[in-house]
């Protein structure tokens, strides 16, 4: 399983990965953003309008261009945890942590026993997870119970840090076993520290705060990660060393690169440009 998971694959040889973030339902967008060559997809079913059969949907088909599925779920949640990973996502972003109580809760439902509580039945998350004998296949997905036996070591385990109690906690989040990546949104975060994001430059203390999640996942092992919202950013998370970087999800993708075409064709226009930078 571990070897069919390009996430996973990527983030043990250390370095960047790159993602999209998938906002809007259909297969045909998880294929065209698949297409493009990232390392993973995060279909975002907290504040994408993507429901549980889309969900569905959309992890196969980012799958079958051996990208990884990455599932953000709504909340922390055994029973969202659940239908995330029995899709066949390759890891899950769980939001609004607060303490390391919350941490050992979100390990102990994603993991199959003896590690946690998670339940065994899916006959759909091996799907995604396609082996081959050969470099011309043929290629199938992992038997059923391999996926039972590795899940616990295949699967990605990502935390998002983004409330003042979980910057506060930081440290002890990082040191729990079973979260691999520690990933910043830094928009809630900014929020909730009373630094919110308004305009490009970032608040030195969110700069701070940023920077002391980044060194708390180093300390203990972990990968970290950021919400991106173009490129110049992306690039920027990379050089300064972040496992897991969104370069830009399909919503501000689709109104920036009109925006932009508008105001070069109508100036006039008062378009949005290229949606939000930071």
């Amino acid at each position: 399983m571990q070897s069919a998971s390009r996430l996973h694959k990527a983030l043990k040889k250390g370095g960047a990965t790159f993602g999209a973030w998938q906002m809007l339902p259909g297969a045909n967008i998880s294929k065209t953003l698949a297409s493009t060559g990232v390392d993973w997809i995060c279909v975002d079913t907290e504040h994408g309008n993507i429901d549980d059969a889309q969900m569905h949907e959309a992890v196969t088909a980012v799958a079958s261009f051996g990208i990884s599925p990455v599932v953000r779920i709504c909340a922390n949640e055994a029973w969202m945890v659940k239908r995330a990973l029995d899709s066949g996502a390759h890891g899950i972003i769980v939001p609004l942590l607060y303490t390391p109580d919350d941490a050992r809760r979100l390990v102990s439902s994603a993991k199959f026993p003896p590690l946690g509580n998670r339940g065994f039945g899916s006959p759909f998350a091996p799907n995604t997870f396609i082996t081959s004998t050969s470099p011309d296949g043929p290629h199938k997905p992992v038997a059923l119970m391999d996926y039972l036996q590795q899940a616990n070591d295949s699967l990605v385990t990502i935390v998002q840090i983004e409330t003042a109690e979980a910057l506060a906690n930081v440290d002890a989040i990082a040191a729990i076993d079973g979260i691999d990546v520690l990933l910043i949104g830094p928009f809630d975060l900014g929020n909730n520290i009373g630094r919110p994001i308004l305009t490009p430059e970032l608040h030195p203390e969110l700069k701070e705060a940023i920077a002391k999640i980044h060194a708390a996942a180093g300390q203990h092992g972990k990968g970290t990660g950021i919400y991106c919202t173009g490129v110049e950013q992306a690039k920027m998370y990379q050089e300064n060393g972040f496992h897991m970087i969104s370069i830009c999800n399909d919503v501000g993708a689709l109104s920036g690169f009109f925006g932009n075409a508008l105001q070069i064709l109508k100036p006039t226009n008062g378009g949005v440009g290229g949606g939000v930078r930071y």
